[in-house]
């Protein structure tokens, strides 16, 4: 499946009461730290900041999404176990509407980086339904959270909870490219739940449309090209020739002809 690789969800918002996005200051100098990646000097601007007036909560917002990223590279129970802490002791009535989506995110990741994939689906699954999250490639980021969240969440239960999970996982993924067509993740779910639920037909077409559309996509496709050639390289092709007694390699030169006649001259 898809691995949560992409770069951190940027903190875009103003951050507590005290500071405005572009005022210079801890506060604003750690949220500059974060959106560059540097998450240990992002963290030591952030405790720096929860001196200033009205800025502790805002300071620890920061710090729990720098600890957050810093796990998905050390897997450290040290970092998950530092960004719960500051996740816990943050007021959220104390920052703003923009800022607590900022909170809703962390407390899906932490949630998810515990094993708690249900949960954190369903803390996902509000923000997308909460209305609009801007900007969208940040949307389109915790979508693929609350995808993969389903995903994990699926694996365990019953084949007949797997794929009513499943197919709504298809029809939400319809629903985004509706109103999101430059969706960089819908298209890779739409391909990976049909193919979890043993619909391997459905997949091979969603794999080959997501592919047509992937320039719609921010970086025009590339990260999302990937993800659908390792996709039907590695689970459509091989089920999907044992299911219909065909050669796997015959399915795999189709499939390359395919990519060709789409590939720029």
């Amino acid at each position: 499946m898809r691995s949560l690789g992409w770069t951190a969800l940027s903190l875009l918002v103003s951050t507590g009461v005290a500071v405005a996005a572009d005022t210079p200051g801890p506060l604003a100098e750690a949220r500059r730290l974060y959106n560059q990646g540097h998450l240990e000097a992002a963290v030591i601007a952030a405790d720096q900041a929860r001196t200033a007036p009205g800025a502790a909560d805002g300071a620890d917002l920061i710090a729990a999404r720098a600890y957050l990223e810093r796990f998905r590279d050390s897997a450290s129970a040290d970092d998950l176990a530092a960004a719960r802490v500051r996740l816990a002791r943050l007021d959220p009535q104390r920052i703003g509407a923009r800022e607590r989506t900022e909170f809703a995110i962390g407390l899906g990741e932490a949630l998810y980086f515990d094993a708690a994939y249900g949960a954190a689906a369903d803390i996902f699954e509000s923000l997308l339904d909460g209305g609009p999250i801007s900007p969208l490639d940040t949307r389109d980021r915790v979508l693929d959270w609350w995808a993969s969240a389903v995903d994990r969440d699926a694996w365990p239960r019953p084949d007949i909870d797997r794929q009513m999970a499943y197919q709504r996982m298809r029809s939400v993924m319809r629903n985004e490219l509706a109103l999101n067509p430059a969706s960089a993740t819908a298209p890779y779910w739409l391909a990976a739940a049909a193919r979890s639920q043993g619909d391997l037909l459905a997949a091979w077409s969603a794999v080959e449309a997501g592919w047509v559309r992937a320039p719609l996509a921010a970086d025009h496709g590339s990260a999302l090209r990937t993800d659908l050639d390792r996709l039907m390289l590695r689970a459509v092709i091989p089920e999907r020739a044992r299911v219909i007694g065909q050669p796997a390699e015959s399915l795999q030169i189709e499939w390359e002809k395919f990519k060709l006649r789409w590939t720029k001259d």
